[in-house]
């Protein structure tokens, strides 16, 4: 069970946990502990979170995100399996905890009429500069 926020929270039903040999650290040790930790949550068919958080999931999560709905994270970070599982459900908590806020809707705004002129003033001014430079010519 992971506690992403005080009103969720991941059921042990939605996360799959398998365990593989890790790429990482360990020496001797790596070839015959399994310390990578695969997790699998069911983001698709999660009854905690809704549609839109499930969107904004989908899209935060990316190629994380597989055809039947569910986030697979894979960390072999450390030597010590506990630890690689304590990283991979905090990973998961804190994608959730991103996909939870709703971003916020852009209002469009026109630029002031004095604004405008003062851009429109600096581009002149820019301008004339360059239209300073070039060849000296004797008159």
């Amino acid at each position: 069970m992971i506690r992403v926020s005080d009103d969720i929270v991941i059921a042990d039903w939605e996360l799959t946990e398998s365990f593989t040999r890790s790429a990482g650290p360990g020496g001797q040790n790596v070839n015959k502990v399994s310390t990578a930790v695969e997790l699998r949550f069911e983001a698709a068919r999660s009854p905690a979170l809704s549609p839109a958080v499930k969107a904004r999931l989908r899209r935060i999560s990316g190629r994380k995100w597989t055809r039947d709905g569910a986030i697979v994270l894979r960390v072999e970070d450390t030597r010590s399996q506990a630890r690689n599982r304590e990283i991979a459900a905090e990973r998961l908590a804190e994608m959730i905890r991103r996909a939870l806020v709703a971003p916020k809707r852009r209002i469009a705004t026109k630029p002031t009429r004095g604004a405008q002129r003062r851009r429109i003033e600096a581009k002149k001014q820019r301008g004339a500069v360059k239209a300073l430079r070039g060849k000296v010519t004797d008159e």
